[in-house]
């Protein structure tokens, strides 16, 4: 960070060069009045060091205060360099760049959210590369990408199994078949939540647990339910 501060401070008037510092402050809220202030008065040069503090910032509310300011920037400057950072081998620059994605929505990106993006071993990049990949699927490629999310049922906690229906569900009446499939599985893990996402898709307000719950008396009543830490975001 200190080298993009200072490769631009020369370049930058002193107002510009305080922002660019205040991303790295100390003071979370700080951190995100200052990315709030870059999205809201939108200046040429700030993209590259949005995207570095997306990769370590610590902060939830911080970190979606920095995808807004970058959705505030245009597509044509800020899709390219998103599109690099989903190679990064940190986590949390894929996960960033792919929920930024999302939230751009911007058909370009969709043949980047590959097939190894969508199985990432990290929870948090395999779920934002769930969202994006819902929000960005071309007409006529649903049931495809359907197929590939109903691989992963039964992965990870409760969580994380709420993120992958969550997407299945928002694709439509299309991941039928891939469910119909899944609940053939020899895994009881799988079968219980094929079918409470089956369940879901019925009746979104039944809510999650409640669709488990039924799924795990209709399937076999030994599963354990996944355990709960946090809601989706």
């Amino acid at each position: 960070m200190g080298e993009v501060v200072q490769m631009n401070a020369t370049h930058t008037n002193s107002p510009d060069t305080r922002l660019l510092l205040g991303l790295g402050a100390d003071d979370a809220s700080t951190r995100l009045a200052v990315a709030l202030a870059i999205g809201t008065h939108v200046r040429p040069g700030f993209v590259d060091a949005l995207l570095a503090r997306c990769s370590v910032e610590p902060d939830f509310f911080v970190r979606d205060m920095l995808t807004w300011a970058l959705t505030r920037y245009p597509a044509e400057i800020t899709v390219p360099r998103l599109l690099v950072e989903l190679r990064s081998h940190v986590a949390q620059a894929r996960s960033q760049a792919l929920h930024t994605l999302s939230k751009i929505g911007d058909g370009r990106a969709w043949p980047a959210i590959t097939r190894s993006l969508l199985h990432d071993a990290d929870h948090e990049v395999a779920r934002a590369a769930w969202r994006a990949a819902v929000a960005l699927v071309p007409a006529g490629e649903e049931t495809g990408l359907a197929a590939e999310l109903a691989s992963q049922l039964g992965r990870g906690d409760r969580d994380v199994q709420l993120s992958l229906t969550r997407a299945l569900v928002a694709l439509g009446e299309v991941i039928v078949p891939a469910l119909n499939t899944a609940m053939t599985s020899d895994d009881p893990a799988v079968r219980v939540h094929a079918r409470a996402t089956e369940l879901m898709l019925r009746d979104p307000d039944a809510g999650f647990d409640s669709a488990v719950d039924e799924a795990q008396q209709l399937v076999t009543p030994t599963v354990t339910k996944p355990g709960s830490q946090r809601a989706d975001r």
